[in-house]
Protein backbone atom coordinates (compact mmCIF):
# COMPACT_ATOMS: atom_id res chain seq x y z
CA UNK A 1 0.00 0.00 0.00
CA UNK A 2 2.86 2.37 0.80
CA UNK A 3 4.47 1.59 -2.55
CA UNK A 4 1.21 2.28 -4.39
CA UNK A 5 0.78 5.58 -2.59
CA UNK A 6 4.37 6.53 -3.36
CA UNK A 7 4.00 5.73 -7.07
CA UNK A 8 0.69 7.61 -7.18
CA UNK A 9 2.21 10.63 -5.45
CA UNK A 10 5.17 10.92 -7.80
CA UNK A 11 2.95 10.44 -10.87
CA UNK A 12 0.60 13.09 -9.49
CA UNK A 13 3.53 15.46 -8.98
CA UNK A 14 5.04 14.72 -12.39
CA UNK A 15 1.76 15.39 -14.21
CA UNK A 16 1.39 18.64 -12.30
CA UNK A 17 4.88 19.81 -13.22
CA UNK A 18 4.54 18.85 -16.91
CA UNK A 19 1.08 20.27 -17.48
CA UNK A 20 1.02 22.90 -14.74
CA UNK A 21 1.54 25.99 -16.87
CA UNK A 22 -1.03 24.95 -19.49
CA UNK A 23 -3.55 23.99 -16.79
CA UNK A 24 -2.95 27.36 -15.17
CA UNK A 25 -3.70 29.12 -18.48
CA UNK A 26 -6.92 27.12 -18.95
CA UNK A 27 -7.98 27.81 -15.35
CA UNK A 28 -7.39 31.56 -15.51
CA UNK A 29 -9.12 31.89 -18.89
CA UNK A 30 -11.95 29.74 -17.53
CA UNK A 31 -12.45 32.29 -14.74
CA UNK A 32 -12.54 35.13 -17.28
CA UNK A 33 -15.16 33.27 -19.35
CA UNK A 34 -17.46 32.58 -16.38
CA UNK A 35 -20.17 35.10 -17.30
CA UNK A 36 -19.28 35.56 -20.95
CA UNK A 37 -22.82 35.41 -22.35
CA UNK A 38 -24.32 37.73 -19.74
CA UNK A 39 -21.50 40.25 -20.10
CA UNK A 40 -21.76 40.35 -23.89
CA UNK A 41 -25.53 40.88 -23.79
CA UNK A 42 -25.14 43.58 -21.12
CA UNK A 43 -22.33 45.34 -23.01
CA UNK A 44 -24.23 45.17 -26.31
CA UNK A 45 -27.53 46.53 -24.99
CA UNK A 46 -26.60 48.76 -22.05
CA UNK A 47 -26.94 51.89 -24.17
CA UNK A 48 -29.99 50.71 -26.11
CA UNK A 49 -33.30 52.00 -24.79
CA UNK A 50 -36.45 51.13 -26.70
CA UNK A 51 -39.79 52.66 -25.74
CA UNK A 52 -42.48 50.56 -27.44
CA UNK A 53 -45.16 52.80 -28.98
CA UNK A 54 -48.58 52.31 -27.43
CA UNK A 55 -50.52 49.76 -29.41
CA UNK A 56 -47.75 49.35 -31.98
CA UNK A 57 -46.72 45.93 -33.29
CA UNK A 58 -43.32 44.78 -34.37
CA UNK A 59 -42.43 45.13 -38.01
CA UNK A 60 -42.55 42.00 -40.18
CA UNK A 61 -39.33 40.01 -40.30
CA UNK A 62 -38.93 40.71 -44.02
CA UNK A 63 -39.00 44.46 -43.34
CA UNK A 64 -36.41 44.18 -40.57
CA UNK A 65 -34.16 42.11 -42.84
CA UNK A 66 -34.45 44.75 -45.54
CA UNK A 67 -33.47 47.41 -42.99
CA UNK A 68 -30.49 45.28 -41.95
CA UNK A 69 -29.36 45.03 -45.57
CA UNK A 70 -29.52 48.81 -45.91
CA UNK A 71 -26.94 49.10 -43.12
CA UNK A 72 -24.29 47.87 -45.60
CA UNK A 73 -22.88 45.52 -42.98
CA UNK A 74 -23.58 42.62 -45.28
CA UNK A 75 -26.21 39.96 -45.79
CA UNK A 76 -27.83 38.79 -42.53
CA UNK A 77 -27.64 35.07 -41.93
CA UNK A 78 -29.49 34.78 -38.61
CA UNK A 79 -32.18 36.50 -36.54
CA UNK A 80 -32.43 36.46 -32.74
CA UNK A 81 -35.22 37.90 -30.63
CA UNK A 82 -35.27 38.13 -26.84
CA UNK A 83 -38.34 38.17 -24.65
CA UNK A 84 -39.59 41.56 -23.60
CA UNK A 85 -41.29 44.37 -25.48
CA UNK A 86 -38.25 46.63 -25.05
CA UNK A 87 -35.69 44.11 -26.34
CA UNK A 88 -33.93 44.87 -29.65
CA UNK A 89 -33.83 42.47 -32.58
CA UNK A 90 -30.35 41.07 -33.32
CA UNK A 91 -29.27 40.34 -36.88
CA UNK A 92 -26.24 38.10 -37.26
CA UNK A 93 -23.78 38.42 -40.15
CA UNK A 94 -20.87 36.31 -41.32
CA UNK A 95 -17.68 36.78 -39.33
CA UNK A 96 -19.56 36.98 -36.04
CA UNK A 97 -20.80 40.52 -36.61
CA UNK A 98 -24.09 41.62 -35.07
CA UNK A 99 -26.46 44.51 -35.77
CA UNK A 100 -29.25 45.50 -33.39
CA UNK A 101 -32.49 46.95 -34.73
CA UNK A 102 -35.49 48.63 -33.18
CA UNK A 103 -38.21 46.03 -33.87
CA UNK A 104 -40.89 48.76 -34.15
CA UNK A 105 -39.15 51.22 -36.47
CA UNK A 106 -36.32 49.22 -38.04
CA UNK A 107 -33.79 51.81 -36.89
CA UNK A 108 -30.22 50.49 -36.72
CA UNK A 109 -29.00 50.69 -33.12
CA UNK A 110 -25.37 49.72 -33.65
CA UNK A 111 -23.28 46.59 -33.63
CA UNK A 112 -22.86 46.21 -29.91
CA UNK A 113 -19.69 46.30 -27.87
CA UNK A 114 -17.19 44.93 -30.36
CA UNK A 115 -14.30 45.48 -27.94
CA UNK A 116 -15.92 43.21 -25.35
CA UNK A 117 -16.62 40.59 -27.99
CA UNK A 118 -13.01 40.74 -29.21
CA UNK A 119 -11.76 40.35 -25.64
CA UNK A 120 -13.76 37.18 -25.08
CA UNK A 121 -12.75 35.92 -28.52
CA UNK A 122 -9.07 36.22 -27.56
CA UNK A 123 -9.67 34.60 -24.15
CA UNK A 124 -11.54 31.72 -25.80
CA UNK A 125 -8.69 31.23 -28.29
CA UNK A 126 -6.25 30.89 -25.40
CA UNK A 127 -8.57 28.59 -23.47
CA UNK A 128 -9.05 26.21 -26.38
CA UNK A 129 -5.98 26.56 -28.58
CA UNK A 130 -3.40 28.51 -26.51
CA UNK A 131 -3.90 31.52 -28.75
CA UNK A 132 -2.99 29.66 -31.96
CA UNK A 133 -4.52 30.63 -35.28
CA UNK A 134 -5.17 28.70 -38.49
CA UNK A 135 -3.34 25.38 -38.81
CA UNK A 136 -1.67 25.94 -35.44
CA UNK A 137 -4.98 25.38 -33.69
CA UNK A 138 -4.66 21.62 -34.18
CA UNK A 139 -1.41 21.68 -32.20
CA UNK A 140 -2.89 23.91 -29.52
CA UNK A 141 -5.94 21.67 -29.22
CA UNK A 142 -3.72 18.58 -28.90
CA UNK A 143 -1.75 20.22 -26.07
CA UNK A 144 -4.80 21.39 -24.13
CA UNK A 145 -6.46 17.99 -24.62
CA UNK A 146 -3.43 16.14 -23.25
CA UNK A 147 -3.22 18.52 -20.29
CA UNK A 148 -6.94 17.99 -19.64
CA UNK A 149 -6.27 14.26 -19.41
CA UNK A 150 -3.39 14.85 -16.99
CA UNK A 151 -5.55 17.22 -14.96
CA UNK A 152 -8.25 14.55 -14.71
CA UNK A 153 -5.69 12.13 -13.29
CA UNK A 154 -4.42 14.84 -10.91
CA UNK A 155 -7.94 15.45 -9.55
CA UNK A 156 -8.72 11.77 -9.02
CA UNK A 157 -5.34 10.88 -7.55
CA UNK A 158 -5.35 14.04 -5.46
CA UNK A 159 -8.51 12.94 -3.64
CA UNK A 160 -6.84 9.64 -2.72
CA UNK A 161 -3.65 11.38 -1.61
CA UNK A 162 -5.67 13.90 0.40
CA UNK A 163 -6.74 11.32 2.96
CA UNK A 164 -4.18 11.22 5.80
CA UNK A 165 -2.52 7.94 6.64
CA UNK A 166 -3.71 8.16 10.23
CA UNK A 167 -7.44 8.76 10.31
CA UNK A 168 -8.06 11.06 13.25
CA UNK A 169 -9.99 14.29 13.66
CA UNK A 170 -6.84 16.28 14.39
CA UNK A 171 -5.32 15.09 11.12
CA UNK A 172 -8.45 15.84 9.10
CA UNK A 173 -8.91 19.21 10.74
CA UNK A 174 -5.50 20.37 9.50
CA UNK A 175 -6.46 19.78 5.87
CA UNK A 176 -10.17 20.64 5.96
CA UNK A 177 -9.98 24.33 6.87
CA UNK A 178 -7.72 27.24 6.14
CA UNK A 179 -5.23 28.00 8.91
CA UNK A 180 -3.62 31.32 9.68
CA UNK A 181 -0.09 32.19 10.66
CA UNK A 182 1.60 29.34 8.81
CA UNK A 183 5.02 29.66 7.17
CA UNK A 184 5.05 29.68 3.38
CA UNK A 185 5.57 25.96 2.84
CA UNK A 186 2.94 24.91 5.38
CA UNK A 187 0.55 27.57 4.03
CA UNK A 188 0.86 26.26 0.47
CA UNK A 189 0.32 22.70 1.69
CA UNK A 190 -2.76 23.78 3.65
CA UNK A 191 -4.25 25.73 0.74
CA UNK A 192 -3.54 22.90 -1.70
CA UNK A 193 -5.36 20.37 0.47
CA UNK A 194 -8.31 22.54 1.51
CA UNK A 195 -9.10 23.86 -1.97
CA UNK A 196 -8.51 20.45 -3.53
CA UNK A 197 -10.95 18.75 -1.19
CA UNK A 198 -13.82 21.25 -1.37
CA UNK A 199 -13.60 21.68 -5.15
CA UNK A 200 -13.01 18.02 -5.98
CA UNK A 201 -16.48 17.03 -7.22
CA UNK A 202 -17.29 20.08 -9.42
CA UNK A 203 -13.71 20.19 -10.65
CA UNK A 204 -13.90 16.52 -11.64
CA UNK A 205 -17.05 17.20 -13.69
CA UNK A 206 -15.54 20.28 -15.35
CA UNK A 207 -12.33 18.49 -16.31
CA UNK A 208 -14.13 15.30 -17.36
CA UNK A 209 -16.43 17.28 -19.64
CA UNK A 210 -13.35 19.05 -21.02
CA UNK A 211 -11.89 15.67 -22.00
CA UNK A 212 -15.19 14.74 -23.68
CA UNK A 213 -15.09 18.00 -25.64
CA UNK A 214 -11.43 17.55 -26.59
CA UNK A 215 -11.55 13.96 -27.88
CA UNK A 216 -14.04 12.29 -30.18
CA UNK A 217 -13.29 8.89 -28.62
CA UNK A 218 -14.32 10.32 -25.24
CA UNK A 219 -17.54 11.69 -26.71
CA UNK A 220 -18.27 8.32 -28.32
CA UNK A 221 -17.59 6.63 -24.98
CA UNK A 222 -20.42 8.67 -23.42
CA UNK A 223 -22.89 7.12 -25.87
CA UNK A 224 -21.49 3.64 -25.28
CA UNK A 225 -21.81 4.05 -21.50
CA UNK A 226 -25.49 4.83 -22.12
CA UNK A 227 -25.78 1.64 -24.18
CA UNK A 228 -25.97 3.37 -27.57
CA UNK A 229 -23.91 3.47 -30.72
CA UNK A 230 -22.23 6.84 -31.27
CA UNK A 231 -23.89 8.91 -34.01
CA UNK A 232 -22.06 9.24 -37.30
CA UNK A 233 -20.31 12.58 -37.77
CA UNK A 234 -22.39 14.98 -39.87
CA UNK A 235 -21.60 14.82 -43.56
CA UNK A 236 -19.91 17.94 -44.84
CA UNK A 237 -21.49 19.34 -47.99
CA UNK A 238 -19.40 19.14 -51.12
CA UNK A 239 -19.44 22.90 -51.55
CA UNK A 240 -19.13 24.39 -48.07
CA UNK A 241 -18.27 27.86 -49.39
CA UNK A 242 -21.39 29.99 -49.52
CA UNK A 243 -21.75 32.84 -51.96
CA UNK A 244 -21.57 36.09 -49.97
CA UNK A 245 -23.78 37.81 -52.55
CA UNK A 246 -26.48 35.17 -52.34
CA UNK A 247 -29.58 36.46 -50.54
CA UNK A 248 -31.49 34.25 -48.11
CA UNK A 249 -34.99 33.41 -49.20
CA UNK A 250 -37.67 35.43 -47.35
CA UNK A 251 -40.69 33.56 -48.67
CA UNK A 252 -43.35 32.99 -45.96
CA UNK A 253 -40.82 34.01 -43.31
CA UNK A 254 -43.13 36.26 -41.25
CA UNK A 255 -45.83 33.61 -41.12
CA UNK A 256 -43.36 31.00 -39.86
CA UNK A 257 -41.83 33.42 -37.34
CA UNK A 258 -45.25 34.21 -35.84
CA UNK A 259 -46.04 30.51 -35.63
CA UNK A 260 -42.76 29.86 -33.80
CA UNK A 261 -43.39 32.73 -31.35
CA UNK A 262 -46.77 31.28 -30.43
CA UNK A 263 -45.77 27.63 -30.46
CA UNK A 264 -44.12 27.51 -27.02
CA UNK A 265 -45.04 30.10 -24.41
CA UNK A 266 -42.51 31.53 -21.99
CA UNK A 267 -39.46 31.45 -24.24
CA UNK A 268 -36.52 33.74 -23.48
CA UNK A 269 -34.74 33.56 -26.83
CA UNK A 270 -36.03 32.73 -30.30
CA UNK A 271 -33.52 32.41 -33.13
CA UNK A 272 -33.44 31.34 -36.75
CA UNK A 273 -30.55 30.70 -39.11
CA UNK A 274 -31.68 31.74 -42.56
CA UNK A 275 -31.39 29.07 -45.28
CA UNK A 276 -30.47 30.11 -48.82
CA UNK A 277 -32.65 27.44 -50.37
CA UNK A 278 -36.25 28.61 -50.82
CA UNK A 279 -37.45 25.03 -50.46
CA UNK A 280 -35.59 24.31 -47.22
CA UNK A 281 -37.63 24.10 -44.00
CA UNK A 282 -37.10 26.67 -41.26
CA UNK A 283 -35.46 25.42 -38.04
CA UNK A 284 -36.11 27.69 -35.05
CA UNK A 285 -34.21 27.38 -31.78
CA UNK A 286 -36.52 28.11 -28.85
CA UNK A 287 -34.75 28.63 -25.53
CA UNK A 288 -36.56 28.94 -22.20
CA UNK A 289 -33.34 29.39 -20.21
CA UNK A 290 -30.09 31.33 -20.28
CA UNK A 291 -28.66 29.68 -23.39
CA UNK A 292 -26.59 26.95 -21.76
CA UNK A 293 -29.30 24.78 -20.21
CA UNK A 294 -29.93 21.96 -22.71
CA UNK A 295 -33.06 20.77 -20.91
CA UNK A 296 -34.67 24.18 -21.56
CA UNK A 297 -33.93 24.35 -25.26
CA UNK A 298 -35.71 22.83 -28.23
CA UNK A 299 -35.73 22.97 -32.03
CA UNK A 300 -38.93 23.63 -33.99
CA UNK A 301 -38.79 22.83 -37.70
CA UNK A 302 -41.57 24.27 -39.85
CA UNK A 303 -42.48 23.60 -43.46
CA UNK A 304 -41.90 26.91 -45.22
CA UNK A 305 -44.98 27.09 -47.46
CA UNK A 306 -47.67 25.66 -45.22
CA UNK A 307 -46.20 26.49 -41.81
CA UNK A 308 -46.88 22.93 -40.65
CA UNK A 309 -44.68 21.43 -37.95
CA UNK A 310 -42.11 19.07 -39.46
CA UNK A 311 -40.38 18.24 -36.20
CA UNK A 312 -40.38 19.34 -32.57
CA UNK A 313 -37.20 18.17 -30.87
CA UNK A 314 -36.90 18.92 -27.19
CA UNK A 315 -34.56 17.55 -24.54
CA UNK A 316 -37.14 15.03 -23.34
CA UNK A 317 -37.09 13.39 -26.77
CA UNK A 318 -33.34 12.88 -26.80
CA UNK A 319 -31.88 9.44 -26.28
CA UNK A 320 -30.10 8.77 -22.98
CA UNK A 321 -26.71 9.08 -24.66
CA UNK A 322 -27.52 12.38 -26.30
CA UNK A 323 -28.92 13.74 -23.02
CA UNK A 324 -25.75 12.79 -21.18
CA UNK A 325 -23.57 14.25 -23.91
CA UNK A 326 -25.52 17.53 -23.88
CA UNK A 327 -25.31 17.77 -20.09
CA UNK A 328 -21.55 17.20 -20.12
CA UNK A 329 -21.10 19.83 -22.83
CA UNK A 330 -22.59 22.53 -20.61
CA UNK A 331 -21.29 21.07 -17.36
CA UNK A 332 -17.89 22.32 -18.50
CA UNK A 333 -19.07 25.92 -18.11
CA UNK A 334 -21.54 25.21 -15.30
CA UNK A 335 -24.35 26.60 -17.46
CA UNK A 336 -26.29 23.35 -17.15
CA UNK A 337 -27.31 24.60 -13.67
CA UNK A 338 -27.95 28.16 -14.77
CA UNK A 339 -26.42 31.20 -13.13
CA UNK A 340 -25.62 29.28 -9.93
CA UNK A 341 -23.76 26.65 -11.93
CA UNK A 342 -21.76 29.30 -13.77
CA UNK A 343 -20.79 30.85 -10.44
CA UNK A 344 -19.67 27.50 -9.03
CA UNK A 345 -17.64 26.79 -12.18
CA UNK A 346 -15.96 30.19 -11.95
CA UNK A 347 -15.05 29.74 -8.28
CA UNK A 348 -13.76 26.23 -8.93
CA UNK A 349 -11.68 27.45 -11.90
CA UNK A 350 -10.14 30.08 -9.63
CA UNK A 351 -9.46 27.34 -7.09
CA UNK A 352 -7.82 25.26 -9.82
CA UNK A 353 -5.44 28.14 -10.55
CA UNK A 354 -4.49 28.27 -6.86
CA UNK A 355 -4.04 24.48 -6.83
CA UNK A 356 -1.61 24.70 -9.75
CA UNK A 357 0.31 27.57 -8.16
CA UNK A 358 0.63 25.93 -4.74
CA UNK A 359 1.43 22.56 -6.34
CA UNK A 360 4.25 24.04 -8.39
CA UNK A 361 5.54 25.93 -5.34
CA UNK A 362 5.59 22.74 -3.25
CA UNK A 363 7.33 20.86 -6.08
CA UNK A 364 9.95 23.59 -6.36
CA UNK A 365 10.67 23.46 -2.63
CA UNK A 366 10.89 19.67 -2.73
CA UNK A 367 13.34 19.86 -5.65
CA UNK A 368 15.50 22.41 -3.85
CA UNK A 369 15.46 20.32 -0.65
CA UNK A 370 16.57 17.26 -2.62
CA UNK A 371 19.38 19.18 -4.28
CA UNK A 372 20.64 20.88 -1.11
CA UNK A 373 22.57 17.85 0.28
CA UNK A 374 24.15 17.18 -3.12
CA UNK A 375 25.17 20.80 -3.50
CA UNK A 376 26.62 20.77 0.02
CA UNK A 377 28.54 17.55 -0.64
CA UNK A 378 29.84 18.91 -3.95
CA UNK A 379 30.91 22.15 -2.31
CA UNK A 380 32.70 20.30 0.49
CA UNK A 381 34.45 18.03 -2.01
CA UNK A 382 35.61 20.99 -4.12
CA UNK A 383 36.84 22.86 -1.05
CA UNK A 384 38.69 19.75 0.10
CA UNK A 385 40.28 19.32 -3.31
CA UNK A 386 41.40 22.92 -3.34
CA UNK A 387 42.86 22.59 0.16
CA UNK A 388 44.82 19.49 -0.90
CA UNK A 389 46.21 21.25 -3.97
CA UNK A 390 47.20 24.42 -2.11
CA UNK A 391 51.02 24.54 -1.61
CA UNK A 392 52.30 24.42 1.96
CA UNK A 393 54.30 27.57 2.78
CA UNK A 394 56.85 27.65 5.57
CA UNK A 395 56.35 30.26 8.22
CA UNK A 396 58.31 33.40 7.63
CA UNK A 397 61.21 34.12 9.94
CA UNK A 398 61.30 37.33 11.78
CA UNK A 399 64.55 39.20 11.28
CA UNK A 400 65.81 41.02 14.26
Amino acid sequence: MKLFRKILFWTHLLCGVIGGVIILVMSVTGVLLTYEKQMIVWADTRNIHIAPPVGAARLPIETLLAKARESQVGTPISITARAGSDAPMAMGFSGGRTLYLNPYTGEALGGGAQGVRNFFHVVTDWHRWLGREGAGRATGRAITGACNLMFLFIVVSGLYLWFPRNWSWSQFKNILWFRRGLPSKARDFNWHNVIGFWSCVPLFLIVLSGVVISYQWAGNLVYRVAGENPPAPPARPANSQSNPNEQPSLENLSQAWTRAEQFSAGWQTLSLRLPNNAEAPLAFTIDHGMGGEPHKRATLTLERKSGEVVKWEGFSRFTAGRKLRSILRFAHTGEVLGFAGQTIAGIVSLGAAVLVWTGLALSWRRWRACRAPRIRQTTEAVNGWRSAKRPVTSPQRTHR
